[in-house]
């Protein structure tokens, strides 16, 4: 498979999930590079804004496994992972496993669950495996999560830590739709508002898993040259050295991010990375590893303002 071919089986898989889902380009194509990268993303928009039936969308026009954990403050760990279970039958324990073990994971509301249940996630998350009473399993090599939050609703809810952020490839903030889209949605939508899911418009899986492996390999093939890594790392050393924040971004950051632009160039249709292609993924990328400092807080800044600076004080490569 080559890069073209990428593009079309991105198109056949934006195409299924247009069937439900109306506008919201720039998420989708952020969850396709997710998808392609290897990685995790997080959702955070207002209620309402379609997070949950988009990612529900999304694994409708994969044949990937599918699980969802609607996330609560009574979730226990084992309730994502799973656990040892003695059997009376056999004498024995036996596992049962959590939803977890899937392929594409819908993590609804993160971050209304305690932090003991949401580190639950972090070795799934980083070395697709679980350990489980001293045992490793391991996970499929196409294990995603995608998760879900509410940035509104601060009652019942809890940040997630830094370690936990920092395993999300991408941070992408959902808006309101524009007039357009939402008559759309109004129109198209109104009649099945108590639709069971996205299959009731007819979404259904777009390529199957060795067509993902193969973009998935695919991808790794795309060039970035020595000057693009370079930027890369400037760009994430910046935010070290930067008075808007008082943490800055760490080397995986940069890692993930090299990852992410070549699977953002092969669904543009390229073999090579653009520098413009590492300016659009900087603030999905970043803005969940920085913290400002209290300046920049008193100031009322947002990452996103903070970021931008920084990428206009770097100089691109031409």
């Amino acid at each position: 498979m080559n890069v073209s071919d990428v593009s079309n089986l991105a198109a056949a898989i934006k195409a299924e999930i247009g069937k439900a889902i109306v506008g919201h380009e720039t998420t989708i194509n952020m969850m396709l590079t997710t998808l392609l990268a290897g990685g995790h993303i997080l959702l955070e928009g207002p209620p309402g804004t379609a997070k949950t039936f988009l990612a529900r969308s999304f694994a409708g026009a994969l044949a990937l496994k599918y699980n969802r954990i609607q996330f609560t403050p009574d979730l226990m760990p084992g309730d994502v992972i799973g656990s040892n279970i003695f059997d009376f039958q056999s004498s024995a324990f036996k596992l049962t496993k959590g939803p977890v073990f899937t392929e594409v994971l819908l993590g609804d509301e993160i971050n209304r669950t305690p932090p003991k249940t949401q580190a639950a996630l972090l070795e799934a998350m980083q070395e697709r495996a679980v350990t489980i009473d001293g045992d490793t399993h391991r996970l499929s090599d196409r294990f995603m999560v995608i998760a879900t939050q509410n940035p509104i609703e601060q009652q019942g809810t809890y940040p997630l830590p830094e370690a936990q952020l920092d395993r999300f490839l991408f941070k992408h903030i959902l808006g309101y739709p524009n007039r357009e889209d939402e008559l759309k949605i109004v129109t198209t939508q109104s009649l099945r508002a108590n639709a069971a899911g996205p299959d009731a418009f007819g979404v259904a899986a777009a390529v199957d898993e060795k067509q993902i492996t193969a973009a998935v390999d695919a991808v790794a093939k795309v060039l970035i040259s020595p000057e693009i890594v370079d930027y890369i790392v400037s760009l994430v050393r910046a935010t070290r050295e930067s008075a808007a924040f008082s943490t800055g971004a760490s080397p995986r950051a940069a890692s993930m991010m090299a990852a992410g632009v070549r699977a953002y160039a092969a669904l543009e249709g390229r073999d090579y990375v653009v520098p413009d292609d590492v300016k659009t993924l900087v603030r999905p990328t970043l803005r969940h590893r920085v913290i400002l400092s209290p300046t920049a807080e008193i100031e009322g800044r947002s990452p996103d303002e903070a970021l931008e600076d920084v990428i206009e004080n770097i100089e691109a490569p031409r």
